[in-house]
């Protein structure tokens, strides 16, 4: 029967899909494990075109300035913000700032909110952390058999994860108005439950659910 015929074809395309995720995972944790460097011209690159992209017109006047608070880091020096996710959380908010920029701005633009502000480049690293946990844990999986390319996966993929996660995150921030910042953790893990359910039940997408923006 043709069911039968087609079956070493499917079995082998479904080895492949996980076999290529367990390689994804691989590189991502190896990017994570990478420590940001000022010393590596490389990093130091990146951070500019992060700023560069965010904030189109606009002159950085000095490497170490308070003007990357504008772009949601602590202080001065971005280098002390990347923390446990290393070059990975800088590579993830480079991708999202250029590959999709007009998204990664109006983020930023909510970013702003008088009241309903929170640090873009901060809240960007946490959520990176969380990508890689759903990953780890296997709830991205599926995501990714579905959005492979002739079931090629590869480290873009989980960019563009992150930038569906970040878009989505800061209109569930806005939906939920919390006080201050202070609550944050609050709503990342009702926003972390809030993801899983929509894997579970919307075909392991992230994608289709309508957003308020």
């Amino acid at each position: 029967p043709q069911k039968n015929v087609s079956f070493p074809q499917a079995f082998g395309v479904c080895l492949t899909q996980i076999v290529n995720v367990s390689k994804l995972l691989e590189e991502v944790e190896e990017k994570r494990g990478v420590k940001y460097s000022e010393e590596n011209e490389e990093h130091e690159k990146l951070l500019q075109q992060l700023w560069k992209a965010l904030m189109p017109g606009q002159k950085l006047e000095d490497r170490y300035t308070k003007q990357w608070s504008d772009i949601g880091f602590q202080g001065n020096n971005p280098a002390t913000d990347f923390r446990g996710m290393g070059i990975l959380a800088l590579d993830c908010l480079v991708y999202f700032a250029e590959e999709n920029g007009a998204v990664a701005r109006q983020v930023l633009s909510h970013s702003h909110h008088p009241k309903l502000g929170f640090s873009f480049a901060i809240v960007g690293i946490n959520l990176t952390s969380l990508v890689l946990e759903l990953l780890r844990e296997g709830i991205l999986r599926r995501h990714f058999y579905h959005r492979a390319s002739k079931n090629r996966i590869d480290i873009r993929q989980f960019y563009e994860v992150f930038g569906i996660i970040f878009q989505k995150f800061s209109a569930f921030w806005r939906d939920e108005k919390p006080e201050n910042v202070m609550a944050f953790n609050q709503v990342r893990n009702r926003f972390e439950q809030h993801v899983v359910r929509q894997l579970k039940l919307n075909c392991a997408s992230l994608e289709g659910s309508p957003e308020s923006e």
